[in-house]
């Protein structure tokens, strides 16, 4: 009886003093991952403001697939939401606060702990954007304490979640970003028209780069002249497309209604593509892969005895990059004038 009575007491002393150092343990909290992402702010952000697109990526839902989700009509924005019921209890998450590819505050309930403040900050950076995903409370009950303590802290808690949250975000938008299709529409007519341009040389280092200085300086030049474009952008190549290599002489455009003469010693000038016969092809996809299309529709060209015209080869970018932040969504037509 004595030995038990030892045992029950020093229990007792062990149960106060674990209450005592969890009672102290700090009131609030605030724990925070960051990943690097090389994509679009843009995109990110879209990506986390629909709930619809968690299970993707969710940490959770990698843990326990059979977790029940429920959906309402409003996934997305302020007042967008979702719930949970999964083996540990139920939850739900609602945002409180967008600021359009900045951030995003929203409020989780999980069974009937106090809410928490679930926060995202999409910072753009030289390498892409890094990615904040941030959870805090003020006011932790005893039990949330507990569980904390036994699990070595809210930090290691939470923290390993939000890591695999982060890095299974980067792997799919990446992914998602990487994805393209080249389709050759085959043979039809090209209408023909005026456009101003200015034409330099590149290497596959630096084309991107000097394509977008070309299409600033042609604008540059427009602007002040009130030369009004009637189309998107385009780029003729000089260089054979088949035995280009590294090295492309190239001239970027812009469309335009009627004749522009310039002065002598201008670098932007004014030319016109007749109406013709062409190969048209479209890459669906980054500007990264259009060297692939261009070897499809050579290939096609060659297998189909079709004879180049003396009129340079074309493409056509028919997106704005700008308002399409996945890469995956830009369009590009590649025409190839052929004879008759």
């Amino acid at each position: 009886m004595k030995t038990a009575k030892v045992i029950i007491i020093i229990l007792l002393i062990f149960i106060i003093g674990s209450c005592g150092y969890i009672a102290v343990q700090p009131n609030s909290y605030d724990i925070q991952r960051s990943r690097v992402i090389k994509a679009p702010a843009e995109l990110l952000f879209n990506q986390v403001n629909d709930f619809k697109n968690w299970e993707s990526w969710s940490p959770w839902v990698e843990k326990e697939p059979d977790l029940q989700i429920s959906y309402p009509e409003q996934t997305s924005g302020v007042g967008g939401s979702y719930s949970w019921i999964g083996e540990d209890g139920s939850g739900s998450m609602k945002t409180l606060a967008v600021s359009p590819y900045d951030s995003i505050s929203q409020e989780m309930q999980f069974d009937d702990f106090p809410p928490s403040n679930v926060y995202w900050k999409f910072n753009k950076v030289d390498e892409g954007t890094k990615v904040t995903w941030g959870m805090k409370a003020d006011k932790v009950p005893f039990l949330l304490k507990f569980f904390a303590a036994i699990s070595g802290g809210m930090d290691k808690m939470v923290g390993p979640d939000y890591e695999r949250g982060l890095e299974k975000l980067d792997n799919l938008i990446v992914e998602s970003m990487a994805k393209f299709e080249v389709s050759i529409d085959g043979v039809t007519e090209y209408g023909g028209g005026f456009y101003m341009y200015k034409t330099t040389s590149a290497n596959s280092q630096n084309i991107s780069q000097v394509m977008g200085q070309q299409f600033g300086e042609i604008m540059n030049y427009m602007i002040p002249n009130k030369i009004t474009p009637i189309g998107m952008p385009f780029t003729i190549y000089h260089t054979d497309m088949s035995q280009q290599g590294n090295n492309v002489i190239m001239s970027q455009a812009m469309p335009i209604a009627t004749k522009v003469n310039t002065p002598i010693d201008s670098n932007v000038l004014c030319d016109y593509i007749p109406k013709t016969k062409v190969l048209k092809a479209t890459l669906k996809g980054n500007y990264t892969n259009l060297s692939k299309a261009w070897i499809e529709s050579m290939a096609y060209i060659t297998n189909n005895n079709l004879k180049q015209s003396d009129i340079k080869p074309f493409e056509i970018y028919t997106t704005d990059s700008g308002n399409f932040p996945n890469p995956a969504d830009w369009i590009t037509e590649i025409y190839i004038p052929i004879k008759e």
